[in-house]
Parts: structure tokens; C-alpha cells; sequence
């Protein structure tokens, strides 16, 4: 018999609406744009606003298309790579308490379990269907018994703007596309004040999100973090990310 193929941890499709949206909007209206120019040379019709029409209907279908792929890649090989980028910036030495806020399936709370030893990851969630494609709690930690970190990893339930934990409880914190859920200026600051709250006093931060980092490097400073810095644009993850890292 031949040897088993190992089954591989499942980190979600993220915004699986919007790619759904870019699969069938791409199509429509690429296979419109076709058929409406091809349509038009079969009738010998040479109007130049058909051909402007089709053209367009085809270039942003095909455009949709590239970014549904560009999303796909992200979800299943692109946000690995930024993990690990992410988590090498920790400096871990392998006994330390980790949070991960808005875990999701496991991102990065797996990564930093994964290098841990007698530490622990922590992962807060409060498992929205929007951003991640089937996102639950069972499916986080049956990739933590995938990846043989199980002893680990806890999980548990909780938003981020009131997280339940005591003050100064972990060594370091990150968070990946989670924050920016938060829709009101306020409340993510409330989220980042929280993440300050929990991090002992030398403890690491890195967040990585696609939109609202100049205000989480901001609020961070203001809140007594040093050496904070906000990167430039990572394109391991589409659309590109920022990372912001500090120190308390």
C-alpha cells in the first residue's frame, strides 16, 4: 500500500463572499463582454459604443477574475508565509503565554504554539461567518490536532474590546485581519487599549490588518508602547497588508 498522504491544516477562505462575488461577477461579465462583441461581428454591426461596451465588460471580468485568484492564493499559501514573518518578529524562546485576538481557524495561534514548549497560545474569537469561511471553534482546534499542538492551544469565546483576561497575562499578542472588523474608530481603540491591558510589562505586540494600521501604531504610542513601528505593504496576502509592531 502506498504511504498515506498527510492531511494538511485548513486556515479558512478569507471573505468568502467577496470571492464568491469576483467568480461570478468575473464570469458574467467577461463571458458578456464576448458574447456582445462576437455577437456584434456575426450581425456585421461595427457600432464603436458595442465595442467599447464589450471591451469593458470583458477587461474588468477579467480583472475580477485576478482577484479572486489573488485571494485564493492569499488564504491558502500567501498568509502561511506572512505567519511565519510575523511570528519570527516575537522572538519567542518557547515558554512564553501568547494571545491571539480575532483567532479565527488558528493562523496564528497555531504558528506561535508551534513554537512554543512549556508556553501556551491563547486564542479570542467571537467566530463571525463574514471574514472567514466557515470559522468555529471545532474546526480551530482540529487544526491544532493537525498541526500536534493541541496541549498547547486554548480557545475561547470573547470580544476584544472587553477581553477576559486579568491584566499583564501574556507575553506577547498578535492579530491578523481581525481588528479592522471593528467598524467604529472608538471601538477598535478600545481593542487596543485592551491589548496593552494584557501584555506584561516587556511584552510584544504585532498586528497585521489590511486597513486602520496608522491608527493602531497611533493609539499604541499613545497608550505608552515603545518602539513602535508600522511596515510597509506585505503583498504575501491579498489585498496587501501592514504590520505594526511594539513593546511594552
Amino acid at each position: 500500500m502506498g504511504q498515506r498522504q498527510r492531511v494538511r491544516a485548513d486556515y479558512g477562505l478569507d471573505a468568502p463572499g467577496l470571492v464568491k462575488f469576483f467568480m461570478y461577477a468575473g464570469t458574467i461579465l467577461g463571458a458578456g463582454g464576448i458574447f456582445l462583441e462576437g455577437g456584434a461581428l456575426m450581425i456585421g454591426h461595427h457600432s464603436f459604443l458595442i465595442h467599447v461596451i464589450g471591451n469593458t465588460m470583458t477587461a474588468t471580468g477579467c480583472v475580477f477574475i485576478l482577484e479572486m485568484w489573488g485571494m485564493m492564493f492569499s488564504s491558502h499559501y500567501g498568509k502561511l508565509r506572512a505567519r511565519d514573518r510575523l511570528i519570527d518578529g516575537l522572538e519567542l524562546k518557547g515558554d512564553e503565554q501568547v494571545l491571539d485576538v480575532g483567532c479565527g481557524r488558528g493562523l496564528l495561534l497555531i504558528g506561535a504554539a508551534k513554537r512554543l514548549k512549556s508556553g501556551k497560545a491563547v486564542g479570542l474569537d467571537l467566530w463571525s461567518q463574514t471574514d472567514l469561511g466557515d470559522n468555529r471553534k471545532s474546526a480551530t482546534m482540529e487544526n491544532a490536532a493537525i498541526e500536534a499542538v493541541t496541549e498547547r492551544v486554548e480557545v475561547a469565546d470573547g470580544d476584544m474590546r472587553k477581553m477576559p483576561f486579568a491584566d499583564g497575562t501574556f507575553d506577547a499578542v498578535v492579530a491578523s485581519n481581525s481588528i479592522h472588523n471593528i467598524y467604529d474608530r472608538e471601538g477598535r481603540r478600545e481593542a487596543i487599549g485592551e491589548i496593552v491591558r494584557v501584555l506584561k510589562p516587556g511584552g510584544r505586540v504585532g498586528l497585521l490588518d489590511i486597513r486602520h494600521t496608522a491608527q493602531y501604531a497611533e493609539d499604541l504610542r499613545a497608550m505608552g508602547m515603545k518602539g513602535v513601528e508600522r511596515s510597509g505593504l506585505v503583498f504575501w496576502i491579498f489585498p496587501p497588508v501592514r504590520v505594526v509592531r511594539g513593546k511594552k
